[in-house]
């Protein structure tokens, strides 16, 4: 095996195949076919047939985390996979036999474990895998392999069980949807409150296997040599992490028959051939700040508004290459000359959506592994649209990632049951802090998730406690009439906006710190006009608000030409505030006759007015 990575703890894998009878074998020996079913045929990669051990083979010694690959069979089976080794390249020494004959002789998987670990002196973790379980090529076992090694403890796979099998037949987990620790375990019971099964696909620890011999020495009936029994025993007594596998995987059991074989077989060789191509299109909106921004990255409170008006779109599909496609205006990359660039650059800046899908794609990646999901491999094209304007503070950047994680997790088939939607608000700021250093907060990312009128609360306690604030959708109806934007046809960059008012907080600045309080109370209060349609009242609050924001960031911070849209807006009477960091303002107008006139003294002085589309709230935003 290829050298380990440096600073990677040592990775055994053990491949058990030393189950003696079956339905499936015992049909096939009827048939003058007799053989192992880690044997059978399959339909493998570039569409050559294979056997069920080859796909297992060809992804281990692929993988530069394994030291070793050791096969673990019976006297029975011992020259079959003695055959298969001398034609797969696989060391024939690595095969060790347990000496049984009889499924009645069998010494039970946890006893050849044990038995594997001993004789070859492995002091490593340890993967161990039944080798007849049957998996589609794009299976990706390094996503297992990476959160075993990002876990103190030990990991036990699982999928979601179809409808039509039985609990009865499985070793059934619960998992902590937060810590994803499997908190229990039961072999084949007769009531569960979960459908996700476990499957002999397990990681180690090298500690743990003092544990193995423990309950080897203490469980001498072979009936309770299997691993899920072994496993039922183990999770109240070491940290044991469940990760959830693609839904393709299919287990081949000892009741199996041939005829369900072969049309398991079949499903798993045509997975991609049945669902391609794929092509998905997701849209996220942008927002308004109607109350409490910027208090969301404060531990503060806001209420925020899905606007129809502005949008991101992302499309991805499925292709042989993974692709991301730059956005002809958004992403240039020819221009005209020299001074074409220059003029693109100085007016648009060195950056669009391109980065951004990126670096969702890798978080996404990493968060799923981090939350138990393993992805198959599968490979798609990914490009993105948008008219939601730039630097005007109205989360152009995070529609962007919110919409190419809806269409990620569509595309590999993720529900919010695997990403919880609370939580995706926080994937989506990650992508954006974490990666590209944008300074933002929490509210965009939520409103942009759940979509609609949403009253968002980031008490520090709730963080802390739950992994996210409370959200609450408010009814449609609520939104006060008449809403619209101003914003600067030629904006500075939003982000400035935030000044120094983040250090300050953090320093205890009294100031700072009541201020953010009084954001959150003048939310409360406006979320309480809205439920009584107090529009009246909900403006003034909105007014207050501003004040707020300008007394703690000051002028220079907030900039002479949001100043100027504030002002205009209130010559004609209406409530203004910043909907988001600066570059717009949104008002709301008493008298909606005065758009008009509105409208042309904004124009006539640079700046764009547009009247508020609210958009609803639905399950996930589509086409």
């Amino acid at each position: 095996m290829a050298e380990l990575p440096h600073g990677k703890r040592q990775l055994t894998c053990i491949i058990l195949v030393a189950g003696h009878s079956s339905v499936l074998e015992s049909e096939l020996e009827m048939e003058g076919g007799k053989k192992p079913k880690a044997l059978l045929p399959v339909m493998g990669r570039h569409g050559q047939e294979s056997t069920i051990l080859d796909l297992w083979w060809d992804d281990l010694k692929e993988r530069r985390q394994f030291s070793s690959v050791y096969l673990v069979t019976n006297a029975d089976k011992y020259k079959y996979y003695e055959r298969w080794a001398t034609a797969r390249d696989f060391p024939i020494d690595n095969i060790i036999n347990d000496g049984s004959t009889t499924h009645a002789g069998r010494l039970g998987a946890v006893a050849d474990f044990a038995l594997a670990c001993k004789v070859k002196g492995i002091t490593d973790d340890v993967m161990v895998v039944s080798g007849d379980m049957l998996t589609s090529e794009d299976f990706d076992l390094n996503g297992v392999i990476r959160f075993f090694q990002q876990h103190e403890g030990d990991l036990s796979t699982y999928y979601n069980m179809k409808p039509d099998e039985s609990i009865s037949t499985r070793g059934m987990v619960e998992v902590d949807p937060r810590s994803r620790r499997i908190t229990r375990f039961a072999e084949k019971p007769t009531a569960w409150s979960s459908r996700l099964a476990s499957v002999v696909l397990y990681c180690f620890r090298n500690e743990t296997l003092s544990l193995v011999r423990q309950y080897l020495a203490e469980h001498k009936s072979v009936d309770e040599r299997s691993f899920g029994y072994f496993m039922q025993w183990l999770v109240p007594r070491a940290p044991v992490y469940g990760m959830k596998l693609p839904a393709d995987f299919r287990l081949i059991g000892p009741e199996t028959t041939k005829k369900e074989y072969l049309q398991v077989a079949k499903n798993i060789s045509t997975v991609k051939k049945s669902e391609s191509p794929v092509q998905i299109t997701r849209r996220a909106y942008a927002r308004v700040g109607l109350m409490g921004n910027p208090s969301d990255g404060f531990n503060g409170k806001t209420i925020s508004l899905s606007i129809g008006n502005f949008w991101s779109e992302v499309t991805i599909r499925s292709s042989e290459k993974l692709r991301l496609m730059p956005h002809p205006l958004n992403d240039p990359q020819e221009f005209g000359g020299l001074s074409d660039l220059f003029f693109i650059s100085k007016k648009e800046g060195y950056v669009g959506g391109l980065r951004l899908m990126q670096a969702t794609c890798k978080k996404f990646y990493e968060y799923c592994t981090s939350l138990g999901v393993a992805l198959p491999k599968r490979n798609f094209t990914l490009r993105y649209d948008t008219n939601i304007p730039r630097q005007v503070g109205l989360a152009g950047s995070s529609c962007i990632v919110t919409a190419s994680l809806r269409a990620l997790m569509d595309f590999y088939g993720l529900t919010d049951a695997d990403i919880p939607k609370e939580r995706q608000p926080q994937l989506v700021l990650d992508v954006e802090s974490e990666e590209l250093f944008i300074t933002a907060g929490l509210q965009d990312r939520v409103v942009q998730t759940y979509q609609g009128l949403v009253y968002m609360d980031f008490a520090k306690e709730l963080l802390e406690a739950k992994g996210h604030g409370n959200y609450e959708h408010l009814d449609m109806d609520l939104v006060p009439p008449n809403l619209f934007l101003l914003y600067l046809r030629e904006p500075s960059d939003s982000g400035r906006i935030h000044a120094n008012v983040k250090d300050r907080w953090r320093a205890g600045d009294s100031e700072v710190v009541e201020g953010m309080k009084q954001f959150g109370r003048y939310t409360d209060q406006a979320r309480e006009a809205l439920l009584r349609k107090d529009h009246a009242t909900f403006g003034k609050l909105m007014d207050a608000n501003f004040e707020l924001r300008r007394k703690l960031y000051s002028d220079a911070a907030v900039g002479h030409g949001n100043l100027r849209m504030v002002a205009l807006g209130r010559k004609y009477g209406a409530h203004m505030k910043f909907p988001g960091s600066g570059g717009a303002v949104v008002g709301l107008m008493p008298d909606p006759s005065k758009f008009e006139e509105l409208q042309l003294e904004a124009q006539s002085n640079g700046i764009v007015f547009t009247r508020i589309i609210p958009k609803g709230s639905v399950a996930q935003a589509r086409m």
